[in-house]
């Protein structure tokens, strides 16, 4: 992949395929730290601990569609290639969360990419709350979907 959004539009579809009602996207950029934070997290089925365990093996998948399962795999490595983290958590019934961290200043750290059509993208689909912020400098953009209603 070749942009950070790009990434979230990938995990974020992971989110609905879980029947996430629900999709929360946190960005944090603290030039001050030289961090890039994402977080998403979803009130989707989640994964059982066999799942999880398995869930950042690009050749496991739980779609039918297809054989191979790159995004998670794609992100975390996205991350360390940057000198970032990568952790993912999920529970059967609850959901689940991916937090990538990155170092803004690495020669190998994405670009963010075109976030607003990423979003644009993600708004359209009705039947899904998407409450995104984006925290930059002494700035927060939030838009939730949930208060348009």
């Amino acid at each position: 992949m070749e942009d950070i959004s790009l990434h979230i539009l990938d995990i974020v579809e992971n989110s609905i395929a879980a029947s996430a009602k629900t999709i929360e996207i946190m960005i944090d950029e603290d030039q001050a730290k030289d961090l890039l934070t994402i977080e998403i997290k979803d009130d989707g089925k989640g994964m059982d601990k066999q799942a999880l365990s398995k869930a950042l093996d690009p050749f496991f998948t739980t779609r039918q569609t297809r054989r191979v399962g790159l995004g998670l795999s794609l992100l975390a490595q996205a991350a360390r290639d940057s000198d970032g983290a990568f952790e993912l958590s999920s529970e059967q019934g609850t959901g689940t969360t991916v937090r990538a961290s990155f170092r803004l200043s690495h020669p190998d750290c994405k670009p963010m990419g075109d976030i607003g059509q990423t979003l644009r993208v993600l708004a359209a689909s009705p039947a899904i709350d998407i409450v995104y912020e984006h925290k930059r400098k002494d700035s927060i953009y939030r838009f939730d979907t949930r208060e348009t209603d």
